[in-house]
């Protein structure tokens, strides 16, 4: 088994400790940004699966500084555990959608914070025109920045299915081009999109292996209130994973995934009171202890123990 201290795959939380000697917690804040896939620029309905929130429902109110979401978040975390370092991360809607002033604004403000050691940035590939590169070009000499990409998948009926109004060779350029900046990249997948099967979804999962990408998100699909694919399933409903199938497939994706690339997410929990399907997914602590089983149950993984500071042993 490949094990990176206590978890069979490049974690985050392992990553973070090797960097940071310590473990570091995520701030989610907002930037009070829209997305070209709901003012019109590309489209107005956004992407068929997104909240009203902009998958930034936990996120702090942008009503709040920057510097005051920052407060808020660690009062809410010292509530529950000690924490000395925080990643700042923009996280609802588009978050290079803006103008760079304002962009130059809420980042730096964000990234001089003293106890931030890393700036998170959720955005569209097709919103990282050359300023904004450059900008965040800047801001990487500084402390390190991550570029969330949300590609959700390599197929491109699905993709128009779900709305996501770029095409591939989109992503591949912002990757190239956030990488010739020494960038590093993460990109977000959503498994159990309608009409994709297993294969369909590893063919996703091997093509992000070909990509100068260090770090990837697994989402499972939510049908949450109030979204377009809600008014799908209703009126036609499409299979759903339940927790075994889920279980089971994270730990074939998790397998084939190139062992540099950080893993930063096995699942997620969508907002209870906007949750439709799966409602099992709502126990998130259950679901990664099902995961983490399922790992111990194979006897097909191989490969090299990691130390604590990233020594192969």
């Amino acid at each position: 088994m490949n094990l990176w201290n206590d978890k069979p795959y490049h974690s985050l939380d392992f990553e973070l400790k090797k960097r940071f000697h310590e473990k570091v917690y995520r701030l989610a804040l907002n930037g009070g940004m829209t997305c070209p896939n709901r003012d019109g620029h590309i489209a107005t309905g956004g992407c068929i699966f997104c909240s009203e929130g902009g998958s930034g429902d936990f996120a702090a109110p942008a009503s709040l500084s920057i510097s005051k979401q920052i407060r808020a978040g660690q009062k809410l975390l010292a509530n529950k555990r000690p924490v000395h370092k925080y990643i700042a991360y923009f996280q609802a809607f588009t978050n290079t959608y803006g103008p760079v002033d304002y962009l130059r604004s809420i980042f730096t403000e964000a990234i001089q914070h003293p106890e931030i050691e890393v700036l998170a940035i959720a955005t569209r590939p097709d919103c990282l025109q050359d300023e904004i590169v450059s900008l965040l070009s800047e801001l990487n000499q500084i402390k390190p920045v991550w570029v969330e990409l949300g590609l959700q998948t390599m197929h491109e009926d699905t993709a128009q299915f779900i709305r996501r109004g770029y095409p591939l060779p989109v992503f591949e350029d912002a990757v190239k081009k956030l990488r010739l900046h020494g960038i590093e990249v993460i990109t977000h997948v959503i498994l159990g999109l309608p009409g994709e099967d297993h294969e369909r979804m590893l063919e996703t999962i091997r093509y992000l292996n070909t990509q100068d990408i260090q770090g990837i998100k697994l989402q499972l699909l939510h049908i949450l209130k109030g979204t377009d694919l809600a008014d799908i399933y209703e009126h036609d409903p499409f299979p759903v994973f339940t927790l075994e199938e889920y279980v089971s497939f994270i730990v074939d994706c998790v397998e084939i995934i190139r062992p540099d690339m950080v893993i930063h997410r096995l699942t997620g929990d969508g907002p209870k009171d906007l949750l439709i399907a799966p409602l099992w997914s709502s126990a998130k602590r259950h679901v990664l202890n099902s995961i983490h089983r399922e790992f111990r149950l194979r006897d097909t993984w191989q490969g090299k123990y990691y130390d604590s500071e990233g020594k192969e042993q």
